[in-house]
């Protein structure tokens, strides 16, 4: 049988990291998955130089018409939102979509099918600063920004640059399964699967009083962790409601207040276990935690080490 070809496109300022995420995805030689892997190329859709963020000129050994063999086509970030890709470029996408290839953008590459088309009365995302710009030039697309990626099936278009990985590696569940997608992962040392959508990462502003009341609490918690705290008192040291004080720091961290101030103590325990001196129930005291065996356990969930396997790593003396 023939093996599923994915051709990558390449063009003047092209995004380094986006396609260097789709070469080492497709690229590889996975002898060890004992699947049929796929067979990679890179296509060129300009003439001249190609330049890549970096100062690094990309040399595609194939011409477009590659694109009338390729089962996926992968389409890194665009250059510009506002820069119409060539006429010539479309109709190629075009062509390949309507005979059943699988078209795939990553961040602004979205712009390109968009210009095409193709996603015209479907759903798809991009990363969230262009995600406004997408809706106002295309206003036929259902634009989901707080998505990681969408799949329409025959179109699938991934947030910003790195959840091009999140993207490809559904790729690869689709096309072999979830053990081979979960091994794929493990080798490139990501999460086979990240839970929630790019909202996380979003900057959302604050009011002001609100701003300032956050910002003192966060000062006063990390000059104060050995202090019981909770959700309550937090939220009256802010002046603020538990639920707005919940709501706040969702916006401005991407965590709940109990979460963070974990993490934040956690951090602490990190700095304090490069003393080889200070004693770990001394530590647990200090950062807040109480206990060792409390210490032990959200220090094993967010370092994925032992608090003695990190300090023989990284011991001052």
């Amino acid at each position: 049988m023939k093996k599923h070809l994915v051709v990558a496109l390449a063009y003047d300022r092209l995004c380094t990291f986006e396609f260097g995420c789709t070469v080492e995805l497709f690229a590889l030689e996975r002898p060890e998955l004992d699947v049929d892997w796929y067979e990679f190329a890179v296509c060129a859709v300009e003439q001249g130089p190609i330049r890549a963020a970096g100062g690094i000129t990309v040399q595609a050994p194939y011409a477009p018409e590659l694109l009338a063999l390729a089962d996926t086509i992968i389409i890194p970030g665009w250059r510009d939102a506002d820069e119409l890709p060539p006429a010539q470029l479309l109709d190629w996408l075009r062509a390949a979509h309507a005979r059943g290839a699988r078209l795939c953008s990553i961040c602004s590459g979205v712009f390109v099918l968009a210009a095409a088309g193709l996603l015209d009365g479907q759903r798809a995302t991009t990363h969230w600063r262009y995600a406004e710009r997408l809706a106002q030039l295309y206003p036929l697309i259902e634009v989901q920004p707080d998505h990681l990626y969408v799949d329409n099936g025959q179109v699938i278009t991934a947030a910003g640059s790195a959840a091009g990985l999140d993207m490809l590696l559904h790729l690869v569940r689709r096309d072999h399964g979830a053990k081979v997608g979960n091994l794929v992962a493990q080798r490139l040392v990501v999460a086979p699967h990240r839970e929630g959508g790019q909202a996380q990462f979003l900057p959302r502003p604050m009011a002001q009083g609100e701003q300032g009341r956050l910002s003192k609490l966060l000062d006063w918690l990390r000059s104060h962790p050995s202090q019981p705290h909770t959700v309550a008192s937090m939220a009256e040291r802010a002046a603020m409601s538990p639920r707005t004080l919940q709501r706040q720091f969702q916006q401005a961290t991407g965590l709940g207040p109990v979460e963070w101030l974990i993490r934040e103590r956690v951090a602490i325990v990190k700095e304090m276990l490069e003393d080889p001196d200070v004693p770990l129930t001394q530590i647990a005291e200090r950062a807040g935690f109480g206990s060792e065996e409390s210490l032990r356990h959200h220090f094993r969930r967010l370092a994925a080490t032992t608090p003695g396997a990190y300090r023989k790593r990284f011991v001052l003396r």
